[in-house]
């Protein structure tokens, strides 16, 4: 059962060691359904830190809007310094769907504008389900819209070791295959760059540099940077790179996913020719 580390500076007061004491009861015995109630103020966050510390469960809290869940978020944070407490919301500032309006002939392209933080953070989460068990996400409701196929996320990620016998050409192709950019000028997330036997990666979840060195086809060292001063922030024997984008398709699913729709887009345009729809069919 990995271990909760929560940090208060007060103990539960009032009926809150009963609440604790129910509610770690409750959730013991496989009760999926319970309510605590309470004005604003009364300390439920600091009741369900309380039962997250006993129960040493992953967690997911969901929360009604944006602006709660970061205000839930920032508050487990102060409970729970030492242990993975991730932020999950939707990554659009603004979303606007394509549409056609028949009437007028007229398309409306989609736009959207993401917020690269906010990505960050949700891969971020992502990552530390996979490593770690002391777990907390909050969340707002746009978490339960798929993200692709865990499995193949995983599968996607790679994996290096120091000391490991890899070609940095194989790294590259590997990392442009989960959807990395190479940048030789300008690092960020989601990119990577190489100098000489030196490959710096932008993890998606992460604002710090992957540097990893390699001696011939051998992987030397591998730390992470500070992206600013250049400067070694820790030294690992290994790590996981993790994809750059949550829709991860293997190339044998895409390729079939790609004459899937060829044939469909054949199929749909001799219907429309044969019903005189020439306009439809140009669309398309």
């Amino acid at each position: 059962m990995p271990q909760f580390q929560i940090q208060a500076p007060f103990e539960p007061k009032g009926d809150q060691p009963k609440a604790i004491a129910q509610l770690t009861e409750y959730l013991n015995a496989g009760n999926r359904y319970q309510t605590l109630l309470g004005a604003t103020g009364t300390g439920k966050t600091h009741t369900l830190a309380r039962v997250i510390d006993k129960i040493g469960k992953p967690t997911l809290l969901l929360a009604h809007n944006k602006t709660l869940a970061a205000q839930l978020c920032n508050e487990l944070r102060e409970f729970f310094p030492n242990n993975a407490v991730e932020y999950f919301i939707s990554y659009y500032d603004y979303y606007q769907p394509e549409a056609y309006i028949p009437v007028t002939d007229t398309y409306i392209a989609k736009t959207s504008s993401i917020n690269e933080e906010i990505d960050m953070l949700r891969h971020s989460a992502t990552r530390s389900l996979f490593e770690r068990k002391d777990v907390i996400v909050v969340a707002s409701i746009s978490c339960i819209y798929g993200l692709g196929i865990p499995s193949e996320y995983l599968k996607a990620s790679i994996p290096l070791r120091v000391g490991e016998e890899i070609n940095l050409r194989g790294v590259i192709r590997d990392l442009v295959s989960v959807q990395y950019s190479r940048n030789d000028l300008e690092m960020g997330r989601g990119k990577f760059r190489v100098k000489g036997d030196v490959l710096e990666i932008g993890p998606a979840y992460e604002d710090r540099i992957i540097r990893v060195e390699f001696f011939g086809d051998e992987i030397d060292a591998i730390r992470y940077i500070d992206p600013v001063t250049g400067s070694t922030l820790q030294s690992l024997e290994g790590v996981n790179v993790y994809p750059a984008r949550h829709f991860v398709t293997p190339e044998d699913r895409l390729k079939e996913a790609c004459e899937a729709i060829e044939q469909e887009l054949k199929d749909q345009l001799e219907v429309l020719e044969k019903e005189g729809k020439l306009l439809e069919a140009q669309r398309l």
